[in-house]
């Protein structure tokens, strides 16, 4: 599967120790097929006006989700009024997924600002597997959410009906990797498509070119609005 041959890859990206960084040419004209795609079936969006909807397809577990994701939050900042963004997390185990049904609850709660941060570090740093609904359950617990308001959120009928259609949605934008960036519902790109562009071994260097990308794309989208 596509999937699991970009994580593999991206994985020994992500670790990948590099002595020097060498120039490259970032592609600041980024290129329809090569540097971004065009969805065959345009999305609809939420965001209103002129503003440019981004969404961020990701998995708490992912380690390029990781790298990226200190990056993304700058650009996200300086981005600032241009942009609306969403997060989406892929349903790796299916209509249950443990991480997805996290992600959920925590946006359900308003919780993300003061915890999307945290599960990343718990899983990366900490080393913590939060890959099963009593763990995750007992982790949240103990960092600052209440056990049975988490619950309550996490059995809500709306968190349950969402977690039920994220597949459903995985499948209207066609994303076969996680991180996967959408732009205005149209245009798609990745770390994977920025390393197959662009040619480094160099993790940050496949960052910086993807945000570029994603700079490029919420232009073009800009412009037609």
């Amino acid at each position: 599967m596509r999937l699991l041959r970009i994580v593999a890859a991206a994985c020994l990206l992500v670790t990948a120790v590099s002595a020097t960084t060498p120039a490259f040419a970032s592609p600041a004209n980024p290129q329809n097929g090569v540097d971004y795609l065009t969805l065959a079936q345009p999305q609809p969006v939420q965001a209103a006006g002129k503003k440019v909807e981004v969404i961020e397809f990701f998995m708490y577990h992912c380690p390029v989700c990781n790298g990226l994701e200190a990056g993304f939050e700058d650009w996200v900042k300086k981005q600032g009024d241009r942009i609306q963004v969403r997060r989406i997390h892929m349903p790796y185990t299916g209509a249950a997924d443990p991480e997805a049904h996290l992600y959920l609850t925590l946006e359900a709660l308003g919780r993300l600002d003061d915890m999307h941060a945290k599960v990343f570090n718990a899983v990366h740093q900490q080393r913590i597997r939060l890959n099963q609904d009593a763990a995750i359950i007992d982790w949240v617990s103990k960092n600052g959410i209440d056990r049975a308001t988490f619950l309550n959120a996490w059995n809500s009928f709306g968190v349950l009906t969402r977690l039920r259609g994220l597949e459903r949605v995985i499948a209207s934008y066609k994303v076969e990797s996680v991180p996967t960036i959408i732009v205005d519902g149209k245009y798609m790109t990745s770390p994977s498509m920025a390393h197959d562009s662009i040619k480094t071994n160099n993790p940050q260097e496949m960052f910086q070119a993807t945000l570029q990308i994603a700079d490029a794309l919420v232009a073009k989208a800009a412009a037609s609005k």
